[in-house]
Protein backbone atom coordinates (compact mmCIF):
# COMPACT_ATOMS: atom_id res chain seq x y z
CA UNK A 1 0.00 0.00 0.00
CA UNK A 2 1.52 3.19 -0.76
CA UNK A 3 1.09 6.01 1.33
CA UNK A 4 0.90 9.97 1.81
CA UNK A 5 1.06 12.51 4.17
CA UNK A 6 -0.57 12.67 7.45
CA UNK A 7 -4.06 15.48 7.35
CA UNK A 8 -3.45 16.04 3.67
CA UNK A 9 -6.45 14.27 1.91
CA UNK A 10 -4.80 13.42 -0.98
CA UNK A 11 -2.47 16.15 -2.29
CA UNK A 12 -0.73 17.48 0.83
CA UNK A 13 -3.42 20.33 1.07
CA UNK A 14 -4.80 18.70 4.51
CA UNK A 15 -8.10 18.21 2.44
CA UNK A 16 -8.94 21.96 2.22
CA UNK A 17 -11.61 22.90 0.06
CA UNK A 18 -10.98 27.02 0.19
CA UNK A 19 -14.31 29.03 -1.35
CA UNK A 20 -16.94 31.05 -0.02
CA UNK A 21 -18.82 27.65 -0.53
CA UNK A 22 -16.75 26.58 3.01
CA UNK A 23 -19.10 29.05 5.26
CA UNK A 24 -22.23 27.21 4.02
CA UNK A 25 -20.78 23.38 4.48
CA UNK A 26 -23.95 21.44 5.54
CA UNK A 27 -22.90 18.94 8.96
CA UNK A 28 -22.51 15.76 6.61
CA UNK A 29 -19.50 17.94 4.43
CA UNK A 30 -18.17 19.24 7.53
CA UNK A 31 -18.06 15.24 9.33
CA UNK A 32 -16.55 13.80 5.73
CA UNK A 33 -13.83 16.49 4.98
CA UNK A 34 -13.10 15.84 8.77
CA UNK A 35 -12.52 11.80 8.46
CA UNK A 36 -10.52 12.93 5.34
CA UNK A 37 -8.31 15.22 7.35
CA UNK A 38 -7.39 12.67 10.30
CA UNK A 39 -4.03 11.67 10.52
CA UNK A 40 -2.31 8.11 12.03
CA UNK A 41 -4.02 8.32 15.68
CA UNK A 42 -7.17 8.41 14.37
CA UNK A 43 -6.58 5.89 11.97
CA UNK A 44 -5.07 3.19 15.23
CA UNK A 45 -8.09 4.21 17.19
CA UNK A 46 -10.44 3.06 14.50
CA UNK A 47 -8.42 -0.44 13.92
CA UNK A 48 -8.15 -0.38 18.02
CA UNK A 49 -12.01 -1.61 17.34
CA UNK A 50 -11.42 -4.48 15.35
CA UNK A 51 -13.09 -7.67 15.67
CA UNK A 52 -10.74 -8.70 18.52
CA UNK A 53 -12.01 -5.44 20.22
CA UNK A 54 -15.91 -5.82 19.22
CA UNK A 55 -15.86 -9.75 20.51
CA UNK A 56 -14.23 -8.78 23.99
CA UNK A 57 -15.54 -5.71 24.68
CA UNK A 58 -19.53 -8.14 23.75
CA UNK A 59 -18.49 -10.77 26.06
CA UNK A 60 -17.75 -8.00 29.03
CA UNK A 61 -21.17 -6.66 28.37
CA UNK A 62 -23.00 -10.11 28.20
CA UNK A 63 -20.84 -11.49 31.01
CA UNK A 64 -20.82 -8.69 33.29
CA UNK A 65 -23.37 -5.99 32.44
CA UNK A 66 -22.47 -2.58 33.37
CA UNK A 67 -19.81 -4.44 35.60
CA UNK A 68 -16.78 -4.00 33.94
CA UNK A 69 -18.07 -0.34 32.02
CA UNK A 70 -15.77 1.68 34.48
CA UNK A 71 -12.67 0.40 32.53
CA UNK A 72 -13.65 2.69 29.44
CA UNK A 73 -12.73 5.70 31.61
CA UNK A 74 -9.88 5.01 33.24
CA UNK A 75 -8.15 3.28 30.42
CA UNK A 76 -8.84 6.38 28.28
CA UNK A 77 -5.72 8.39 29.50
CA UNK A 78 -3.42 5.24 29.71
CA UNK A 79 -4.50 5.06 25.71
CA UNK A 80 -3.68 8.48 25.19
CA UNK A 81 -0.21 8.81 27.24
CA UNK A 82 1.03 5.23 25.32
CA UNK A 83 0.02 6.04 22.29
CA UNK A 84 1.38 9.62 22.01
CA UNK A 85 4.71 7.93 23.44
CA UNK A 86 4.87 5.72 20.75
CA UNK A 87 3.87 8.61 18.15
CA UNK A 88 6.13 10.86 19.41
CA UNK A 89 9.10 8.27 19.09
CA UNK A 90 8.32 7.99 15.60
CA UNK A 91 7.54 11.99 14.40
CA UNK A 92 10.83 12.84 16.33
CA UNK A 93 13.39 10.12 15.36
CA UNK A 94 11.99 9.44 11.66
CA UNK A 95 12.41 5.65 13.20
CA UNK A 96 10.47 2.38 13.62
CA UNK A 97 10.01 1.48 16.78
CA UNK A 98 12.03 -1.90 16.59
CA UNK A 99 15.04 0.28 14.97
CA UNK A 100 14.63 2.51 18.28
CA UNK A 101 14.56 -0.50 20.54
CA UNK A 102 17.73 -2.19 19.11
CA UNK A 103 19.87 1.26 18.94
CA UNK A 104 19.07 1.62 23.21
CA UNK A 105 19.61 -1.91 23.54
CA UNK A 106 20.31 -4.98 21.72
CA UNK A 107 19.04 -7.23 18.94
CA UNK A 108 19.27 -9.64 21.87
CA UNK A 109 16.12 -7.86 23.05
CA UNK A 110 14.46 -6.66 20.18
CA UNK A 111 14.88 -10.46 18.73
CA UNK A 112 12.42 -12.12 21.27
CA UNK A 113 9.83 -8.54 21.06
CA UNK A 114 9.34 -9.04 17.16
CA UNK A 115 9.18 -12.73 16.97
CA UNK A 116 6.35 -12.51 20.13
CA UNK A 117 4.52 -9.65 18.26
CA UNK A 118 3.97 -11.76 15.10
CA UNK A 119 2.97 -14.60 16.49
CA UNK A 120 0.30 -12.45 18.41
CA UNK A 121 -0.03 -10.37 15.10
CA UNK A 122 -0.81 -13.63 12.81
CA UNK A 123 -2.91 -15.27 15.46
CA UNK A 124 -5.06 -12.02 15.20
CA UNK A 125 -4.70 -12.00 11.62
CA UNK A 126 -6.45 -15.34 11.93
CA UNK A 127 -9.18 -14.97 14.50
CA UNK A 128 -10.24 -11.33 12.64
CA UNK A 129 -10.42 -12.94 8.85
CA UNK A 130 -12.47 -15.81 10.35
CA UNK A 131 -15.07 -13.58 12.36
CA UNK A 132 -15.78 -11.61 9.07
CA UNK A 133 -16.06 -14.69 6.79
CA UNK A 134 -18.15 -16.33 10.01
CA UNK A 135 -20.35 -12.87 10.40
CA UNK A 136 -20.92 -12.60 6.54
CA UNK A 137 -22.27 -16.20 7.02
CA UNK A 138 -25.20 -14.76 9.08
CA UNK A 139 -25.97 -12.60 5.76
CA UNK A 140 -25.30 -15.23 3.31
CA UNK A 141 -25.77 -18.26 4.92
CA UNK A 142 -25.27 -20.31 1.70
CA UNK A 143 -21.49 -19.18 1.37
CA UNK A 144 -19.01 -21.48 2.07
CA UNK A 145 -17.05 -20.19 4.59
CA UNK A 146 -13.91 -21.02 3.06
CA UNK A 147 -15.45 -18.86 0.04
CA UNK A 148 -15.59 -16.14 2.94
CA UNK A 149 -12.19 -16.20 3.85
CA UNK A 150 -10.45 -16.44 0.78
CA UNK A 151 -12.71 -13.38 -0.61
CA UNK A 152 -11.66 -11.50 2.25
CA UNK A 153 -7.95 -12.49 2.07
CA UNK A 154 -7.49 -11.57 -1.77
CA UNK A 155 -9.00 -8.06 -1.16
CA UNK A 156 -6.82 -7.51 2.00
CA UNK A 157 -3.61 -8.96 -0.31
CA UNK A 158 -4.48 -6.66 -3.55
CA UNK A 159 -5.24 -3.60 -0.92
CA UNK A 160 -1.94 -4.15 0.78
CA UNK A 161 -0.11 -4.02 -2.52
CA UNK A 162 -1.31 -2.35 -4.90
CA UNK A 163 -3.53 0.16 -3.39
CA UNK A 164 -2.97 3.03 -1.84
CA UNK A 165 -3.24 3.33 2.09
CA UNK A 166 -4.97 6.81 2.15
CA UNK A 167 -7.79 5.68 -0.80
CA UNK A 168 -8.30 2.09 0.70
CA UNK A 169 -8.54 3.63 4.68
CA UNK A 170 -10.89 6.74 3.55
CA UNK A 171 -13.56 3.72 2.35
CA UNK A 172 -12.98 2.06 5.16
CA UNK A 173 -13.74 4.84 7.90
CA UNK A 174 -17.03 5.32 6.67
CA UNK A 175 -17.47 1.57 6.38
CA UNK A 176 -16.63 1.12 9.80
CA UNK A 177 -19.04 4.05 10.63
CA UNK A 178 -21.51 1.05 10.97
CA UNK A 179 -19.95 0.76 14.37
CA UNK A 180 -22.19 3.85 15.84
CA UNK A 181 -25.01 1.49 15.17
CA UNK A 182 -24.52 0.13 18.59
CA UNK A 183 -24.61 4.51 19.66
CA UNK A 184 -28.50 3.70 18.51
CA UNK A 185 -28.88 0.34 20.68
CA UNK A 186 -27.36 1.67 23.51
CA UNK A 187 -29.74 4.57 23.51
CA UNK A 188 -32.44 2.23 23.15
CA UNK A 189 -31.28 -1.09 25.79
CA UNK A 190 -28.99 1.53 28.21
CA UNK A 191 -31.26 1.76 31.34
CA UNK A 192 -30.83 3.71 33.99
CA UNK A 193 -28.82 6.80 33.63
CA UNK A 194 -27.22 7.13 36.82
CA UNK A 195 -26.93 3.58 36.89
CA UNK A 196 -24.49 3.89 33.87
CA UNK A 197 -22.70 6.76 35.41
CA UNK A 198 -22.32 5.19 38.51
CA UNK A 199 -20.80 2.37 36.75
CA UNK A 200 -18.28 4.53 34.31
CA UNK A 201 -16.45 5.98 37.12
CA UNK A 202 -17.33 3.64 40.18
CA UNK A 203 -15.03 0.95 39.82
CA UNK A 204 -15.91 -2.52 40.45
CA UNK A 205 -13.65 -6.06 41.18
CA UNK A 206 -14.51 -8.97 41.31
CA UNK A 207 -11.75 -12.07 41.93
CA UNK A 208 -12.55 -14.56 39.76
CA UNK A 209 -10.75 -16.32 36.44
CA UNK A 210 -13.44 -15.40 34.47
CA UNK A 211 -13.04 -11.50 35.40
CA UNK A 212 -9.41 -11.28 35.26
CA UNK A 213 -9.01 -13.02 31.98
CA UNK A 214 -11.37 -10.27 30.80
CA UNK A 215 -9.46 -7.97 32.64
CA UNK A 216 -6.20 -8.69 30.80
CA UNK A 217 -8.34 -9.40 27.20
CA UNK A 218 -9.66 -5.78 28.15
CA UNK A 219 -6.73 -4.52 28.24
CA UNK A 220 -4.72 -5.99 25.50
CA UNK A 221 -7.16 -5.47 22.89
CA UNK A 222 -7.30 -1.80 24.39
CA UNK A 223 -3.76 -1.38 24.46
CA UNK A 224 -2.58 -3.33 22.18
CA UNK A 225 1.17 -4.30 20.98
CA UNK A 226 0.48 -4.22 17.22
CA UNK A 227 -0.21 -0.25 17.86
CA UNK A 228 2.75 0.80 19.72
CA UNK A 229 4.78 -0.47 16.52
CA UNK A 230 1.58 0.90 13.80
CA UNK A 231 1.77 4.23 15.30
CA UNK A 232 5.87 4.74 15.40
CA UNK A 233 6.63 3.88 11.91
CA UNK A 234 3.01 5.62 10.78
CA UNK A 235 4.81 9.26 11.96
CA UNK A 236 8.17 7.91 10.90
CA UNK A 237 6.16 7.72 7.31
CA UNK A 238 4.38 11.49 7.74
CA UNK A 239 8.36 12.81 7.97
CA UNK A 240 9.15 10.54 4.72
CA UNK A 241 5.88 12.20 2.99
CA UNK A 242 6.59 15.77 4.09
CA UNK A 243 10.23 15.45 2.80
CA UNK A 244 11.89 15.56 6.26
CA UNK A 245 14.09 12.52 5.67
CA UNK A 246 14.62 10.40 2.68
CA UNK A 247 12.88 7.07 3.80
CA UNK A 248 12.14 5.74 7.50
CA UNK A 249 15.69 5.64 9.35
CA UNK A 250 17.69 7.89 7.34
CA UNK A 251 18.20 11.40 8.80
CA UNK A 252 16.93 13.59 11.61
CA UNK A 253 13.53 14.81 10.84
CA UNK A 254 13.22 18.86 12.26
CA UNK A 255 10.08 18.75 14.08
CA UNK A 256 7.81 21.69 15.03
CA UNK A 257 5.66 22.65 17.69
CA UNK A 258 2.80 22.92 15.32
CA UNK A 259 4.00 19.49 14.32
CA UNK A 260 4.36 18.25 18.00
CA UNK A 261 0.34 19.49 18.63
CA UNK A 262 -1.23 18.15 15.62
CA UNK A 263 0.22 14.74 16.44
CA UNK A 264 -1.39 15.12 20.45
CA UNK A 265 -4.53 16.23 19.39
CA UNK A 266 -4.47 13.66 16.32
CA UNK A 267 -3.70 10.69 19.09
CA UNK A 268 -6.33 12.01 21.78
CA UNK A 269 -9.26 12.13 18.96
CA UNK A 270 -8.22 8.61 17.81
CA UNK A 271 -8.10 6.82 21.24
CA UNK A 272 -11.16 8.75 22.76
CA UNK A 273 -13.40 7.70 19.64
CA UNK A 274 -12.07 4.13 20.39
CA UNK A 275 -12.96 4.17 23.57
CA UNK A 276 -16.47 5.55 23.36
CA UNK A 277 -17.31 2.53 20.52
CA UNK A 278 -15.87 0.61 23.69
CA UNK A 279 -18.53 2.41 26.31
CA UNK A 280 -21.61 1.71 23.91
CA UNK A 281 -20.65 -1.23 22.78
CA UNK A 282 -20.38 -2.90 26.81
CA UNK A 283 -24.14 -0.87 27.38
CA UNK A 284 -25.17 -2.36 24.37
CA UNK A 285 -24.54 -5.78 24.98
CA UNK A 286 -25.40 -5.53 28.92
CA UNK A 287 -28.71 -4.81 28.39
CA UNK A 288 -30.03 -6.64 25.21
CA UNK A 289 -27.75 -9.64 26.61
CA UNK A 290 -27.06 -9.97 29.95
CA UNK A 291 -30.65 -8.76 30.96
CA UNK A 292 -31.92 -11.57 28.98
CA UNK A 293 -29.76 -14.29 30.33
CA UNK A 294 -26.64 -14.75 27.32
CA UNK A 295 -23.69 -14.06 29.70
CA UNK A 296 -21.19 -16.23 27.52
CA UNK A 297 -20.51 -15.75 23.72
CA UNK A 298 -19.92 -18.42 21.32
CA UNK A 299 -21.14 -17.59 17.94
CA UNK A 300 -21.46 -14.92 15.34
CA UNK A 301 -25.34 -15.18 16.01
CA UNK A 302 -25.42 -14.27 19.61
CA UNK A 303 -23.08 -11.23 19.36
CA UNK A 304 -25.51 -10.03 16.77
CA UNK A 305 -28.28 -10.00 18.89
CA UNK A 306 -26.95 -7.41 21.10
CA UNK A 307 -28.56 -4.86 18.01
CA UNK A 308 -31.44 -6.44 17.59
CA UNK A 309 -33.36 -3.73 19.82
CA UNK A 310 -32.17 -1.40 17.21
CA UNK A 311 -34.65 -2.66 14.33
CA UNK A 312 -37.16 -4.50 16.52
CA UNK A 313 -39.74 -2.71 15.12
CA UNK A 314 -38.85 -3.35 11.33
CA UNK A 315 -40.28 -6.46 9.81
CA UNK A 316 -37.06 -9.36 9.45
CA UNK A 317 -35.56 -7.54 12.72
CA UNK A 318 -33.24 -10.39 13.32
CA UNK A 319 -31.74 -10.23 9.81
CA UNK A 320 -31.72 -6.32 9.85
CA UNK A 321 -29.39 -6.76 12.83
CA UNK A 322 -27.18 -9.08 11.49
CA UNK A 323 -26.21 -7.44 8.81
CA UNK A 324 -25.34 -4.26 11.01
CA UNK A 325 -23.60 -5.96 13.06
CA UNK A 326 -21.82 -7.96 9.78
CA UNK A 327 -20.69 -4.41 8.17
CA UNK A 328 -18.89 -3.73 11.46
CA UNK A 329 -17.43 -6.99 12.01
CA UNK A 330 -15.94 -6.90 8.15
CA UNK A 331 -15.33 -3.10 7.82
CA UNK A 332 -12.84 -3.01 11.31
CA UNK A 333 -11.45 -6.59 9.66
CA UNK A 334 -10.70 -4.43 6.66
CA UNK A 335 -9.04 -1.94 8.36
CA UNK A 336 -7.81 -4.23 11.09
CA UNK A 337 -5.54 -6.92 9.09
CA UNK A 338 -3.82 -4.64 7.01
CA UNK A 339 -2.58 -2.59 10.49
CA UNK A 340 -1.45 -6.15 11.94
CA UNK A 341 0.23 -7.26 8.75
CA UNK A 342 1.66 -3.80 8.47
CA UNK A 343 2.92 -3.65 12.43
CA UNK A 344 4.93 -6.97 11.32
CA UNK A 345 6.54 -5.84 8.53
CA UNK A 346 7.84 -2.47 9.70
CA UNK A 347 8.93 -4.23 13.28
CA UNK A 348 10.67 -7.07 11.54
CA UNK A 349 12.14 -4.72 8.91
CA UNK A 350 13.19 -2.44 11.61
CA UNK A 351 14.99 -5.60 13.60
CA UNK A 352 16.96 -7.06 9.76
CA UNK A 353 17.66 -3.47 8.61
CA UNK A 354 15.17 -3.82 5.59
CA UNK A 355 13.96 -1.29 3.48
CA UNK A 356 10.31 -0.31 4.53
CA UNK A 357 7.48 1.51 4.08
CA UNK A 358 3.94 1.34 2.79
CA UNK A 359 4.94 4.46 0.50
CA UNK A 360 7.28 2.25 -1.83
CA UNK A 361 6.74 0.09 -4.56
CA UNK A 362 6.95 -4.05 -3.97
CA UNK A 363 10.10 -3.84 -5.57
CA UNK A 364 11.35 -1.24 -3.25
CA UNK A 365 11.01 -3.09 -0.60
CA UNK A 366 10.02 -7.24 -0.91
CA UNK A 367 11.04 -8.32 2.14
CA UNK A 368 9.09 -5.40 3.57
CA UNK A 369 5.72 -6.64 1.84
CA UNK A 370 6.67 -10.51 1.63
CA UNK A 371 6.01 -10.02 5.36
CA UNK A 372 2.83 -8.53 5.00
CA UNK A 373 1.60 -11.29 2.41
CA UNK A 374 3.01 -13.86 4.43
CA UNK A 375 1.53 -12.61 7.71
CA UNK A 376 -2.03 -12.32 6.05
CA UNK A 377 -1.47 -15.75 4.48
CA UNK A 378 -0.82 -18.03 7.83
CA UNK A 379 -3.70 -16.01 9.10
CA UNK A 380 -5.80 -17.24 6.15
CA UNK A 381 -4.45 -20.86 7.06
CA UNK A 382 -5.80 -19.82 11.03
CA UNK A 383 -9.28 -18.62 9.83
CA UNK A 384 -10.09 -21.86 8.15
CA UNK A 385 -8.72 -24.45 11.19
CA UNK A 386 -11.53 -26.10 13.35
CA UNK A 387 -11.85 -22.86 15.90
CA UNK A 388 -14.42 -21.00 17.34
CA UNK A 389 -13.97 -17.35 15.77
CA UNK A 390 -15.42 -15.35 18.44
CA UNK A 391 -13.15 -17.17 21.68
CA UNK A 392 -10.22 -17.21 19.43
CA UNK A 393 -10.56 -13.36 19.46
CA UNK A 394 -11.18 -12.88 23.18
CA UNK A 395 -7.93 -15.35 23.52
CA UNK A 396 -5.48 -13.30 21.13
CA UNK A 397 -6.62 -9.99 23.35
CA UNK A 398 -5.66 -11.95 26.42
CA UNK A 399 -1.67 -13.10 24.42
CA UNK A 400 -1.58 -9.30 23.57
CA UNK A 401 -2.04 -8.41 27.20
CA UNK A 402 0.58 -10.32 28.13
CA UNK A 403 3.24 -9.23 25.81
CA UNK A 404 2.27 -5.31 26.20
CA UNK A 405 3.49 -5.29 29.62
CA UNK A 406 7.60 -5.64 28.92
CA UNK A 407 6.63 -3.73 25.71
CA UNK A 408 5.09 -0.94 27.66
CA UNK A 409 8.27 -0.87 30.15
CA UNK A 410 10.55 -0.20 27.12
CA UNK A 411 8.56 2.05 25.61
CA UNK A 412 8.24 4.43 28.78
CA UNK A 413 12.48 4.07 29.13
CA UNK A 414 13.00 5.12 25.23
CA UNK A 415 10.23 8.12 26.33
CA UNK A 416 12.64 9.36 28.95
CA UNK A 417 15.90 8.72 26.87
CA UNK A 418 17.00 12.64 25.95
CA UNK A 419 19.99 11.10 23.72
CA UNK A 420 16.71 9.68 21.54
CA UNK A 421 14.43 12.03 22.13
CA UNK A 422 16.43 15.52 22.67
CA UNK A 423 14.46 17.77 24.49
CA UNK A 424 10.88 15.80 23.42
CA UNK A 425 11.09 13.50 26.28
CA UNK A 426 7.99 12.30 28.47
CA UNK A 427 6.35 15.04 31.16
CA UNK A 428 5.69 14.25 34.62
CA UNK A 429 2.34 13.31 33.85
CA UNK A 430 3.35 10.73 31.02
CA UNK A 431 5.37 9.10 33.26
CA UNK A 432 3.17 8.77 35.91
CA UNK A 433 0.10 7.06 33.83
CA UNK A 434 2.60 5.58 32.07
CA UNK A 435 3.81 3.63 35.07
CA UNK A 436 0.63 3.32 36.18
CA UNK A 437 -1.08 1.62 33.60
CA UNK A 438 2.56 -0.35 33.51
CA UNK A 439 2.20 -2.02 37.06
CA UNK A 440 -1.51 -2.49 36.40
CA UNK A 441 -1.41 -4.96 33.46
CA UNK A 442 2.04 -6.35 35.22
CA UNK A 443 -0.42 -7.00 38.31
CA UNK A 444 -3.24 -8.23 36.18
CA UNK A 445 -1.29 -10.83 34.31
CA UNK A 446 0.55 -12.18 37.47
CA UNK A 447 -2.98 -12.40 38.78
CA UNK A 448 -4.46 -14.44 35.39
CA UNK A 449 -1.56 -17.31 35.54
CA UNK A 450 -1.73 -17.26 39.52
CA UNK A 451 -5.59 -17.74 38.59
CA UNK A 452 -5.13 -20.55 36.54
CA UNK A 453 -2.74 -22.69 38.62
CA UNK A 454 -5.70 -22.86 41.00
Amino acid sequence: MKKKGRASGENGDKGSHTGPSDTRASPLSSIVSALRSFGPGVVTGASDDDPSGIATYSQVGAKFGLGMLWMVLYLLPMMIVVQEMCARIGLVTGKGLATVIKNKYSKNIVYPISGLLVIANTINIGADIAAMATSTQLVFPQLPDIAATMIFTIIILVAEIFIAYTKYVRVLKYLTLSLFAYVITAVIVGGNFSQIISNTIIPHIEYSSDFIMLFVAVFGTTISPYLFFWQTSEEAEEDVAKHKISEIGKGRPNISKKEMRFMKVDVTIGMILSQFIMWVIIITTAGSLHVNGIVDIQTAEQAAQALEPLVKTFPYSGEISKIVFALGIVGTGLLAVPVLAGSSAYALSDTFGWREGLGKKFSQAKPFYIIIVSSTLVGLWISISDTNPIQVLIYSAVINGVIAVPMLFIIIKIGNDKKILKARTNGLLSNVVGWITFGIMAMSVGLLFFSWNQ
